[in-house]
This record gives structure tokens, sequence and C-alpha cells, in this order.
């Protein structure tokens, strides 16, 4: 007897891609209409909409009268929504985003009937390790996905284990999300159609019916599908309609035949499209400042205001969630989606901004006006560098930072800038013109503090922080008026500003808390701390007691740890031909690879005691562009300088390295390598909750070849090089593992390419994206090399990673001047070891209460013992939906024994 069928109508909406939003959204309302019509008129007919909210969403703004019509539907089960905000490039945001894309798209299903609770990820390129525990924790138990699957699943079932054990029992869509589409063709031969692929695919079945998913990119199933299908049923053979969810639970073994642990990554059954990691690098430089922003926005909003900004934080969020979307954030699509997703990005962190800002002005109301308040996001205590511009000492003295407990510490001084802004000849009867640039009583960017009118001579005296109590405008203009009827022919006006400067200074800061200081001139010099030793530097070498950088003759960096780990010719450029597109590299036929400077010169920037600089810069002849037949490098070069900025802190175990250079040179890739004192044979990065282990090759198999680049977020470890990261980058262990090699840039042309030499079929259509060049913008990448033979984990490289990425904020007080400082304030407070926090946001429970909530992630083989404190005195434990699922009274600090790579959320009040 024919095996059973059951036919999942679909279909899967890239939001933007080759086309802009906006210009997706009209095919979109026409396909949700036809799907709406198709399913009133045939109660046969289900369908799944793909997974995420974002979708309907978009629908109901255009179509809000029809809203009540799919919650009917969905009441029903015949419309499957959910449980996504979006479908998102897992790697390419960080775990944060996850879980708040999860947790807004099932409120909204919610909200219309409810979430379909599959974690459907049918195009993701790639998955990451914690997905499994991600979906576990929001009580999901089934996963549906198609790329990455290792060759060992044979079946069409696995269970999917992430590496705290958590398992989801996952439906392999071995043949893509359109595998039932073909079997559609010709209507009256589906059975036919069906047989044959039935008796192809025989294995990957068992005793469960084919899954037939029939839907594709950007349209709706032929409203007669369901009359087709009845049709091409018989006695002999079961075909049923069904969604995505209905199948998994009425159509499945419980049991799975194999198991497969963390993160997919493998080209065996479809394409991964690994470029997309690196390509278009100013959107993954992006997402990583409005996830910081707003992260940052969430965590001074809820500690430190009275004022609850959630809306503006959830627009915010919304705004990231809709750019991680698989096609946008990725860089896949034209210059114009790209645009837009730029502008969206910026949009969320201007809106956290915003909020940041606000939440920090209530405390430094109470801080004078010449002092400054520090706010550390991290919930564990720091000491930090800050800069901040500062009256500039006068002659004979120099700066010092006090701070609310009264001690003394010297400061940095970095620049000075001139006092006299402006210097103007002009007629007595275009003095009133002059005073139309003044704003009440700011001028030009700066405050006047007083000012001296005499006969033909108008001085004005500058201040960020007046001192000579109030100003008058209507005063002044009546007395200019009357001086210059007095008095006309030829004025001076002069504009002066006190002398300012610019200061690096050392701050304490407590856990996820503040700290008030004052910079100010001392006729004696604070006596150095006693911790941590002074930055020095000598015209090649940087140093600090921990770490210790020296500029080779070739440019190069030779950086040494604290245990004596030397890491030489860190720093090597390798620029190469890229023929291939935005999913995927391929190097030209005849490419050249220019590695070696034509001109290297080093600048001594800073000398200490808190930071010591220096600037190494490098001159290279790059190719301007491949031959016409995209084969050839070589031809016309452009000198390029590629700037490296080198820099060590007092009291930091790494080296800051920053590069920046004028691309002037199309299709080509830009590699940073540090090399190895001896080579490995794997590699380890971390992101997404978690840090991955992988080797020096890929499983293949498909129509890809496996390179071995891979992601990483907040940080990437080989042997004893440990590299801090600022946002999502690509990297390769190359040269047997002799050296980790990260990409700095990699420009191409086109979306897709039709003809790949690392890729048998196209990704999409062969479409120009000329703004994926970068031709003409300045690149700059920022990151940090910590060296030690420790492995990751001895390194602490989780908290100096997050040391690295998140800055201590600073504003300015604005209570009177000369008042004294408010004493330091601590939050919350996590102490434990190799602890990510990923939240510290305010939360109202249903009885609208208010408290915060506390994600944090053991990142280690070994858990952690985490204890928190803070202002609370009861704590509830919660699943990533905010569901309860344990509560206690709290007395003096929380403690929690987690689990190997959990993830915690736990609410307290």
């Amino acid at each position: 007897m024919p095996k059973p069928a059951v036919f999942v109508p679909h279909f899967h909406w890239d939001r933007e891609w080759y086309e802009p939003f906006q210009v997706f959204r009209h095919r979109l309302v026409t396909a949700l209409d036809t799907v709406l019509e198709t399913a009133e008129a045939d109660p046969d007919f289900r369908f799944t909409v793909d997974g995420q909210m974002a979708a309907i969403e978009d629908y109901l703004e255009m179509r809000p009268e029809n809203r009540d019509r799919l919650a009917a539907l969905v009441g029903e089960g015949r419309l499957a929504i959910g449980p996504w905000l979006i479908l998102l490039d897992e790697f390419l945001c960080s775990g944060e985003t996850i879980v708040r894309n999860l947790q807004l798209g099932w409120a909204v299903a919610e909200s219309l009937g409810g979430a379909m609770p599959i974690g459907y990820l049918p195009d993701m390129f790639g998955h990451i390790a914690q997905m499994p525990q991600i979906l576990a924790r929001a009580g999901i138990e089934h996963a549906a996905l198609w790329r990455g699957v290792p060759g060992a699943v044979e079946g069409h079932a696995f269970r999917w284990r992430a590496p705290d054990g958590s398992e989801v029992r996952t439906e392999f869509l071995f043949d893509g999300y359109d595998n039932g589409l073909d079997l559609l063709l010709v209507p009256d031969r589906i059975g036919r159609a069906l047989g044959e692929y039935t008796e192809m695919t025989a294995r990957r079945w068992g005793d469960d019916p084919v899954l037939a998913m029939a839907g594709t990119d950007h349209s709706a199933p032929d409203p007669r599908l369901a009359s087709w299908l009845r049709r091409a049923a018989g006695p002999d053979r079961a075909i049923t309609l069904a969604t995505l969810d209905e199948y998994v639970r009425a159509h499945v073994r419980d049991e799975a035949d194999t198991v497969v642990t963390g993160e997919l990554r493998s080209h065996v059954r479809g394409n991964i499209l690994p470029g997309v990691l690196s390509v278009r690098l100013g959107l993954k430089q992006r997402m990583a400042v409005a996830e910081r922003t707003v992260d940052h926005a969430e965590r001074v909003n809820a500690l430190w205001s009275g004022r609850d900004d959630s809306p503006f934080l959830s627009l915010a969020w919304h705004k990231i969630i809709e750019s991680t979307a698989h096609d946008s954030v990725v860089g896949s699509g034209t210059d114009e989606t790209c645009a837009q997703v730029e502008a969206r990005l910026a949009e969320a962190a201007q809106i956290a901004r915003a909020v940041r800002d606000s939440a920090l002005a209530e405390p430094a109301a109470l801080v004078p006006s010449d002092g400054h308040l520090a706010a550390n996001p991290l919930p564990f205590p720091r000491e930090a560098l800050v800069e901040v511009e500062v009256a500039a000492p006068p002659r004979g003295t120099t700066l010092v930072v006090t701070t609310a407990d009264g001690c003394e510490r010297p400061v940095q001084l970095i620049s000075e800038a001139p006092t006299v802004l402006s210097d103007e000849r002009v007629d007595a009867s275009q003095l009133e013109r002059v005073l139309r640039r003044i704003h009440r009583r700011e001028l030009f960017g700066r405050l006047i503090d007083r000012y001296e009118l005499t006969s033909g001579s108008l001085v004005f005296h500058l201040a960020e922080v007046p001192t000579s109590g109030p100003f008058d405008l209507l005063i002044l203009r009546r007395d200019v008026a009357a001086a210059a009827a007095a008095h006309p022919g030829e004025w001076r006006v002069l504009t002066l500003e006190e002398a300012r400067a610019t200061a690096l200074v050392p701050v304490r800061v407590p856990a996820c808390g503040l700290a008030s200081f004052r910079v100010a001139p001392s006729e004696r010099p604070a006596a150095p701390a006693a911790t941590p030793a002074p930055a020095t530097a000598t015209a090649r070498t940087l140093s600090n007691g921990l770490v210790e950088a020296e500029v080779a003759e070739d440019g190069t960096l030779k950086v040494t740890g604290a245990d004596g780990t030397v890491l030489s010719g860190v720093g090597r450029l390798v620029d190469g031909g890229d023929r291939g597109d935005s999913y995927n590299y391929a190097p030209p036929a005849r490419d050249v690879l220019v590695s070696e400077p034509a001109e290297i010169s080093v600048e001594l920037l800073e000398s200490g005691p808190l930071r010591s600089r220096v600037r190494v810069t490098r001159v290279y002849e790059w190719p301007t562009e491949l031959s016409y037949d995209r084969d050839l490098r070589g031809g016309r070069t452009v000198p390029t300088p590629v700037e490296m900025l080198v820099e060590v802190r007092a009291g930091e175990p790494f080296v800051r390295v920053s590069t920046a250079f004028l691309n002037q040179s199309a299709d080509h890739r830009l590699r940073f390598h540090v090399p190895l004192p001896e080579p490995v044979d794997t590699s380890a990065s971390a992101g997404q909750f978690a840090v991955t282990e992988r080797g020096l090759s890929a499983e293949g198999g498909w129509g890809e070849f496996p390179i071995p680049t891979f992601p990483a977020s907040t940080f990437v470890s080989a042997g004893a090089a440990h590299v801090l990261l600022a946002h999502s980058s690509e990297y390769e262990l190359v040269d047997g593992g002799s050296e980790l090699a990260l990409t700095l840039l990699r420009a191409i042309g086109s979306i897709s390419v039709n003809i790949h030499p690392l890729r048998d079929e196209p990704a999409a259509s062969e479409i120009p994206a000329p703004g994926a060049q970068d031709l003409g913008m300045r690149i700059e990448n920022r990151f940090a090399v910590l060296p030690s033979a420790a492995g990751w984990e001895g390194a602490r490289a989780v908290a100096h990673a997050e040391e690295f990425r998140n800055d201590v904020l600073v504003t300015r007080g604005t209570a009177p001047a000369g008042g004294d400082l408010p004493p330091d304030a601590t939050g919350i407070r996590v102490d434990g070891t190799n602890v990510l926090v990923s939240a510290v946001r305010r939360v109202t429970d249903p009885g609208r209460r208010a408290g915060t909530e506390i994600r944090l992630t053991a990142m280690s083989d070994t858990g952690s013992y985490v204890r928190v404190t803070g202002p609370f005195t009861e704590a509830t434990t919660v699943d990533l939906l905010g569901r309860p699922l344990s509560g206690t009274p709290v007395r003096n600090g929380l403690g929690l024994d987690l689990a190997p790579w959990e993830i915690r959320t736990v609410r307290v009040r």
C-alpha cells in the first residue's frame, strides 16, 4: 500500500532581499489575502505562516480589518503562526537578541490565538549550539530546519542537543522547505510524482508519512491545492493537508535515531553560504552598536531611573530584531535594502541612546556641574579609563581626579584645545548680526560666562560651566546697540573659550553602579596608585607590566603576555582577490596575494602613565580590480595606507588594536593574521551563550566547497592567542593551523554570481550590488589581542571580552558647581567565574509589580556557582518567556548553582 503523505501549505517570506521591504510587503498582502480567501472557502485547507510574526504584523498594518479573520483561523488550528518575530541569522546577532526575538514573536502570536510551538528555522545559514536550550527553556519541544545538519543524520528526524544537555526533537527538511512543490507541477500527475518521490526517499521516512512542504519564496499556494490533492488521493493512498504543527505532533515517532550535539554548520545537505559572515562589514558593526546601546539603556533605566521607558526599549528591540532577518544583517540584499537595514539599526541605537541618556540624567542631577558621573553597565566592579573634557590646568599645576571618598589620583593629559574661537573685525552697524549667533546663552557650542564691552571692542568669554551668575541677552543687545551708536566704525569682536583639555581619567565603578569624580588643577601632583602598574612607552614598545607590544621592522607586533607567551608577527595583513559574491568567497584562478608593505612608518602618540599608544602606518600596493573575466587579479595598483593604532592601558592584560584605511580596490579580501607559537588543530569562538570548538575543516558533500571559515561574536581563541572582538566577525585557521586569520574586509559586487568556482548553484539571481564593494569608504576594525597559554578559560576571556566591548558611560553633572560629590552606588552585582550576564532589565508581572530581570549563562563545561546581590528581597526563576518556575525569599543575596552552559533567568524585587 502506498505510503501516506502530508502536504503542508506555506510560504517562505524574506521580508527584504533582492527587493526592499515595502516592495515585498505589497506582494505579502496579496499572498495573505489569497490564503484567507482559500481557507475560508475550503475547510480542509491549512497554512503555516513561515514561523515569523513579522509577516502577520506587516500584513495587518495594511489590512487591520482582517485581524478577526486571522484570529478565527488560528483558533481553529488551520493557520499556524509564530513563534518567532522574524526568521533571523543566528550567528550575526547576540544570544540575547535571539531570546527577545522569540519573546516578541510569541507575545504577538498569543494576542491572535496562540503560537505554533515549533522552533521553525527553515532557511537559516546554519544554527547555533544553544538553540535547543533556548527553545526548551521557552517550553518548545520541537524544531524544524534544513541547512547545516550533518551527514550522520539518515532519517527525517533527530534529537538536537545543546551544550547544557537540553534537547528538542527536530524535523529535518532534508530536501529543503519546498520539497513538495515539484510534486505539484502537473496537477493531474501528483499521485505518480508522489510515488516516485516516496520511493527515492523511502529510507528517510521509515514508518512515518512523507512530509511534503508545499510552498516557496514569496508566493501563496494555488487556491486549488486542496482539490488537487483530493483528486490525487484514492482508496489506496492517504493524502492530507496539515499545518507543520499538526504533522509534527500527529505523524512522528516519539524517538529519533540520532542525537546531534552543538551547532549545525555542515555543508552536506545544503549550502550554508558562509561568506555572509564577512560581507558588508558596516551592517555587522551597526548591529553590535545597536545591541550594545539598547542593553546599556535597559540596565541604567532599570537600576537608576524612576521612569519606565519600556515602550521605547521595546521599539528599539523590534527594529534590531527586524534587522536580524537572514537576508538583512547578512548583507545579501541590494544596496537599497542594505541602506534600509542600516537606517533601521541607526534608529534602534538612537532610541536606546535617548533612554540611556535620560536615565543617567537623573543621578547626574545630584553631581555638581564641575564633576562627572560614571556608570558601569557590567555586573562586576571594575576600574576603567574614561576621557572627559575639562578646563586646562594653569601653568605650574597638574590635573588630578578626586572621588567622593576624597581620594586623589593622577590623570593623563591627552590634548589641549585653542582658546581663541574667533577674532573678527566688523562695522558697528553689523554688531546686531553677530549677536544673532547667540541662542539664549549658547555661543559656538559653549555657554557665555561673561563679556566685556568697551569702545570698539566686544569680548566674549565662554565656558562649559559658567561661574559668573545670570546672563541676560536682552540687556546685552541694548548695551551693544547703545555702544555701536556712540562709537561708529570698525569694531573688534573676540570670542575666547576657557582653555580646555581632554583628560584620561581612571575611575573605579561598582557593579552595575555609579561613581562621581571631579578633575581639577592641583599644585602638587597626586600620588600614583600602587596598582595597577603604569603604561609606558618607548619609540616602538608599549608595556604595562602585564602585556608588552613591540613593533617589529616589518610593522607587525611582537606581543608578550604575563605568563611569557609570545605571539610574533601579529598584524600581518594579507590581501587577495575575491571573485565570489555576497554568499561565498572565491579566489580568482590567477590570484595575487599582497602581504608585504611598500612603506612603513611608526609614530609614538602617547607614553602613559594610564595609556600608551603607537600608530603604525603601512602602505600597500593593492590591485584595483579583477580582469573582465574575473579570473585574473593584477594590472593597475593603488597605494593604500593602512593605519594600525596599538594601545596598552594600565591594568589590562591585552593589547588593543584598531585598523583603518580608505578602500580604493574592488573584489578583494583583506585578513589580519595572528601567527601562533605552535600549530593547533582546533579553535574556539564565543557567541550566542556558548563557546564552540571547531577543527581545521568543515563537512562537505553538497554543491558548496566546505571552506572552514567560521563565525565569532565576542572572542576567538586558538592555542595561546585569544582575540577579543567588537562585533561579529569571520575567522579561519590557516597554514595547517599555524595562524589565525580574521577577515577585515570582503568587497564584492553581486548578490550572487551564476558561475561560482566554490558553489554549484546560484544562491540568488545575479543582481549587481556595487555598494558591497565599499569603494571610497573608510574601513575600520577594532579588537584586542590577549596572549595566554592557559586557554580561553584560564585567560578569563569571557570577562575580558565584556570589558573590552562595554565602556564605562560618562556624563557631566548638572547640580550647582562646587558641591560635594555623591557617594558611590552599587546596582546588581554578580560574582562567579565564566558567567555571562546578557540582560538586566525592568519588568512588570501580571499583578503590575515592578522588578528586575537578570539573565545569566554559565560559560563553562564545569558550570558555576553564582552569587547575585543587590537591592532586592525576593527572587523568582522564570523561563525564557517570563513564566514563573520557582520563587524564594532572599536574604543577603541570591546563590545559584548553574549547570554547565545553563541559561538561567531570574526576576528580583
